[in-house]
């Protein structure tokens, strides 16, 4: 059955397995800022950050933005268990460091976050990094 595969058939293929990889990344990347928004929302109304106690549950609990964010890592979660099964975890797993680059750019925008120059080397060379392994052939 594998040689019957054409090539077009394969770039398809890993294309697919990239985009799966990406969204699922991407997911995580925005899960994470809904959940620091949502955090944000409790520590604001009760003037500073939480202590590990019952009550900080519970205002954890009703937020909604937390179960948002929650509910977004669930289906990067999904994703990510679909992309699992096309590829080798040791050609997936890698690409997860693009989240550094996705929060670090979201932070800027969304929580108004100071990143130093050394943070912007930082996610060059995961960039970097990332492309080299795409280059490489996504194997099950």
């Amino acid at each position: 059955m594998t040689e019957l595969m054409t090539e077009p058939t394969q770039k398809g293929d890993r294309r697919m397995t990239i985009g799966l990889i990406l969204v699922s990344v991407t997911l995580a990347a925005i899960a994470q800022v809904t959940l620091k928004i949502g955090v944000n929302h409790v520590t604001d109304a009760n003037g500073g950050e939480l202590a590990l106690n019952a009550d900080a549950l519970r205002q954890i609990a009703t937020t909604w933005l937390v179960w948002l964010g929650i509910g977004i890592f669930g289906l990067s979660a999904v994703l990510w268990i679909f992309a699992l099964s096309r590829t080798s975890l040791s050609f997936a797993y890698p690409f997860a460091a693009l989240g550094y680059v996705l929060i670090l750019l979201a932070s800027i925008v969304f929580l108004h976050e100071h990143v130093p120059v050394l943070g912007w080397v930082g996610v060059g060379f995961i960039v970097v990094g990332i492309f080299l392994i795409a280059q490489g052939s996504p194997q099950a």
